[in-house]
């Protein structure tokens, strides 16, 4: 006897006994019930039943062998050209590991067939040995995934620091320049006004010294004039 029944995006062709993985239930505990009621089609040995899409009625029960299962590694691995930006990563999925107990479907007709008992496997030293090295293998990938990641941060954040400082000091040194140009433009406009201070000055002498030596050209001439006019009077007398 065997079903169909489909769980989140995934359809499972089940029989009891059966153990698969599922989608991760973080809630769930080994030794849980799960009962999936999205059964599509069963069989059981001799006409199948079909849903439309799903078997009314029909349940598939199975417990909890393990909540969390880790899946096959994944390796990401992102580069930039001329950034001196590499970034290497890894993922695992997490899926549930359960056991089917029973299959359920109404009305359907059932042939029973002799189940094979299959012989239990008795695992040899070697094959102890070879997963013990693979699990070895498998940690000491993940620790170089860890350190590799770890290095490729720090020259990020230290690639980022020293742009951080660059940028900082060329602010710096553009304000400074900025204060030097201010400062020589200020230095030239009072060199500017106190010239034109002085310049003004020299002229307002100028013209004092004018006036005070037109002045006493006036008085000397008109001293002048006086002794012409005494002059004049004496020859009269």
């Amino acid at each position: 006897m065997f079903a169909v029944i489909t769980d989140g995006s995934h359809q499972y062709r089940v029989s009891p006994g059966d153990e698969l993985t599922i989608d991760y239930r973080k809630d769930s505990e080994p030794g849980q019930t799960i009962e999936f009621d999205r059964v599509l089609l069963a069989n059981g040995g001799g006409s199948s039943a079909i849903g439309q899409p799903v078997i009314k009625g029909a349940t598939v029960t199975a417990e909890v062998i393990e909540t969390e299962v880790k899946g096959p590694k994944l390796e990401i691995q992102k580069i930039r050209r001329r950034k001196n930006s590499r970034r290497h990563t890894g993922h695992r999925q997490k899926y549930t590991s359960i056991k089917v107990t029973d299959i359920s479907v109404p009305g359907l007709e059932i042939i029973e067939t002799p189940e094979e008992t299959p012989e239990p496997e008795e695992e040899t030293a070697e094959e102890e040995t070879t997963e013990e090295e693979t699990a070895e293998e498998e940690t000491a990938e993940e620790e170089t995934a860890e350190e590799e990641t770890a290095e490729e941060e720090t020259a990020e954040e230290e690639t980022a620091e020293e742009e951080t400082a660059e940028e900082e000091t060329a602010e710096e040194e553009t304000a400074e320049e900025e204060t030097a140009e201010e400062e020589t433009a200020e230095e030239e406009t009072a060199e500017e006004e106190t010239a034109e201070e002085e310049t003004a000055e020299e002229e307002t002498a100028e013209e004092e010294t004018a006036e005070e030596e037109t002045a006493e050209e006036e008085t000397a001439e008109e001293d002048e004039a006086s002794d012409d006019a005494e002059a004049d009077e004496e020859s009269d007398k």
